[in-house]
């Protein structure tokens, strides 16, 4: 059994003094749910955040994640940062491919590959994110989409256990304007996607988890979180604000997901 998987990522937001005291607050709350070892939590903040994160976090149950890293320890890269670096600040995870990398800054799917392999490398979770936008989800392409970017970025990855998450976050869900995924839907995504990762990873895929991440808020993260193929959420806004993710866990919790009666 997986443990849930629960975290959140700032992306260009917070000061350093807001996310010292969202910090304290968040590891509070991740140290009452994580008792157990059913859940399993982690934060993901600027790159300039994250030796303080790392200090505050260590030997917490808390991991540290990154936005983002080169495929190159060293080198002429003006303003990439270096998968060594982050391993000295105490980074468990590197967050790759999200949407916005994408879409503004022209990452790609032979790039990610690149970037999974460093991080395998170093020994660090690649935190993969795949998701299709509204136009290939309205032309009836979405599995094809996903597959393509599973496929690329994974193309000669033999994983050990727990060095791969894929979050699947549909472009046309996150974001201010983002709209729910319909959990029907979600659960139809996630099942092609497990089957995907059996394709390529074999038996290491049942131990790969698949979070869902598009506008999850407390009104809907029990739902989604009893879907079969959801391991785990990740979550904007509902978890950056401190009240709302208090809210959200507290759901979860009424579900069963954070108790000793979680199975999936």
């Amino acid at each position: 059994m997986l443990p849930f998987l629960v975290g959140t990522n700032w992306k260009m937001n917070k000061t350093m003094q807001e996310s010292r005291s969202y910090l304290d607050s968040f590891l509070r709350l991740a140290r009452r749910y994580s008792r157990g070892g059913h859940a399993r939590f982690f934060v993901i903040p600027p790159h300039t955040h994250l030796q303080a994160a790392g200090e505050l976090l260590a030997g917490e149950p808390v991991l540290l994640g990154a936005q983002n890293a080169h495929w190159m320890d060293f080198g002429p890269y003006t303003g990439e940062i270096s998968p060594v670096w982050l391993k000295e600040l105490g980074v468990n995870i590197i967050e790759l491919g999200h949407s916005e990398r994408r879409q503004y800054y022209g990452e790609n799917d032979f790039d990610l590959n690149l970037k999974v392999k460093a991080a395998q490398r170093h020994n660090l979770i690649s935190l993969l994110c795949i998701g299709e936008n509204a136009r290939e989800k309205a032309c009836g392409v979405t599995e094809e989409v996903l597959r393509y970017q599973l496929k690329a970025a994974l193309h000669e990855i033999t994983p050990a256990p727990d060095s791969i998450w894929v979050a699947y976050e549909p472009v046309w869900a996150i974001g201010e304007g983002g709209v729910p995924a319909d959990p029907d839907y979600v659960a139809w995504v996630h099942a092609r996607i497990a089957r995907c990762l059996q394709e390529l990873l074999g038996g290491i895929a049942e131990r790969t988890p698949i979070l869902y991440g598009g506008s999850v808020s407390p009104e809907n993260c029990a739902e989604l979180s009893g879907l079969e193929h959801v391991n785990g959420l990740f979550i904007g806004r509902s978890a950056w604000d401190l009240t709302a993710f208090t809210a959200l866990l507290s759901h979860l919790e009424h579900a069963g997901v954070l108790s000793d009666s979680y199975r999936k």
